[in-house]
C-alpha cells in the first residue's frame, strides 16, 4: 500500500505544480539583444533576472524572453505573430523594447516609429497590455537625429495609452563596469540595475492588466 500512496503524492505534487505554473502571469521580453541577454551565461539576461525579481516581491509569473540580437523594428513587426502564437496562451503584459538597431544604423526614425506603431496597434487590437520601453539616441549622431529618434516613445504612448519606461538602458549607459566591453550591451550586473529600474513599472503594468 505504501507505493501506491507515494505514487498517488507523486502524481498529486505534480498536478500541483503544473497547476501553479498555469497560474502564473505571463510576460513577454519582446525586443533585441537587450533582452535576449547577448553573450551572457543562462540565468542572467534580462528575462529570467526580471522574472526571479518579481518572485522575490511575490508575483507568480513567468517571463519569456523572446529577445532577438539584431532585430530593428521592423523585424519585430515581422515576427510579432509568431511570438504570440508561440506562447499559447495570452500574455498578461507584453515589454516591447525595440528601436536600439534602427537608431545604432542610423536608420529613418519615421520608419522606426511607424514599425513600433503597427506592433501596439496589433496588440491593441488583441487586448494585451504593453510596457513601452523607450531608448534614447547615441550623441556621435548629432542633434538633429536625436531630434527626431527621441520623441518617438513618449508619442507612441500617448497615442496607444500604455505604460512608458522613457529609457531601458537607465542607469547603465556611460558605466563601463556595468557592461560586457562593447560599451553597448549590459553585463549580469547591467541587466540587474536594468531590472531594478523598470520593475515597479512591471508590477505597476500586470496590477492594472
Amino acid at each position: 500500500m505504501s507505493l501506491y500512496r507515494s505514487l498517488f503524492a507523486f502524481l498529486a505534487a505534480l498536478l500541483l505544480s503544473g497547476a501553479a505554473q498555469a497560474a502564473d502571469r505571463l510576460v513577454v521580453a519582446f525586443g533585441d539583444s537587450l533582452t535576449a541577454g547577448y553573450r551572457l551565461p543562462p540565468g542572467q539576461g534580462f528575462a529570467p533576472q526580471l522574472e526571479a525579481a518579481l518572485r522575490r516581491d511575490g508575483v507568480a509569473a513567468r517571463v519569456q524572453n523572446a529577445g532577438v540580437s539584431g532585430d530593428t523594428t521592423a523585424q519585430g513587426k515581422a515576427r510579432l505573430a509568431w511570438v504570440l502564437s508561440a506562447a499559447k496562451v495570452k500574455p498578461d503584459l507584453v515589454i516591447v523594447e525595440l528601436g536600439a538597431n534602427d537608431m545604432l544604423r542610423g536608420l529613418d526614425p519615421a520608419k522606426a516609429e511607424a514599425n513600433l506603431d503597427a506592433i501596439l496597434a496589433e496588440l491593441g487590437r488583441r487586448r494585451i497590455p504593453v510596457l513601452l520601453a523607450g531608448m534614447v539616441a547615441a550623441p556621435n549622431l548629432g542633434p538633429d537625429y536625436a531630434g527626431k529618434f527621441n520623441p518617438i516613445y513618449r508619442r507612441l504612448a500617448a497615442k496607444h495609452k500604455v505604460r512608458l519606461y522613457p529609457f531601458f538602458l537607465q542607469g547603465v549607459v556611460g558605466d563601463r563596469s556595468l557592461h560586457i566591453g562593447d560599451a553597448i550591451h549590459p553585463n549580469a550586473r547591467g541587466v540587474g540595475v536594468i531590472v531594478r529600474g523598470i520593475l515597479p513599472h512591471v508590477k505597476a503594468s500586470l496590477a492594472k492588466g
